[in-house]
């Protein structure tokens, strides 16, 4: 399949990328909420750390804090859930590609693994330094 630009140096295409406006809105939502579904059918940690922010959010707007405060709390609660998604997403991938044992796969898992790590870190500090601080 060609590219709609067929000039040399010009990857072609997905197919799906040609939905526009009002249509493609709502093929990204559905997608979007097939990926939560997914991962939280499929992934152990994204479905705990979804009850903790489920738990965590709501507190964080009761805390005796600044508006930023409760802003950095709850954010800080959100990136755990994008970094999992995002560490999820690359063990599909790696393990889409292949299920044997390969050090490259490793490394790809383990990094995502202290990615994941660094956001639950990152809320420690976070609501340590704005409530304590």
């Amino acid at each position: 399949m060609e590219s709609k630009d067929s000039s040399p140096g010009h990857a072609t295409e997905s197919p799906f990328k040609g939905k526009t406006g009002l249509t493609r809105l709502i093929n990204a939502c559905r997608y979007s909420f097939d990926g939560f579904a997914a991962a939280y059918r499929h992934e152990d940690a994204f479905r705990q750390e979804t009850w903790l922010a489920l738990v965590l959010i709501p507190l964080a707007l009761f805390l005796p804090a600044s508006g930023i405060g409760k802003a950095l709390m709850i954010a800080s609660v959100l990136l755990v859930l994008i970094v999992e998604l995002l560490n999820s997403a690359v063990e599909a991938a790696v393990d889409r590609v292949s299920l044997e044992r390969h050090h490259l796969a490793k490394r790809a898992k383990d990094i995502g693994s202290a990615a994941v790590l660094l956001a639950l870190v990152n809320v420690v500090a976070t609501w340590g330094l704005v409530l304590f601080g």
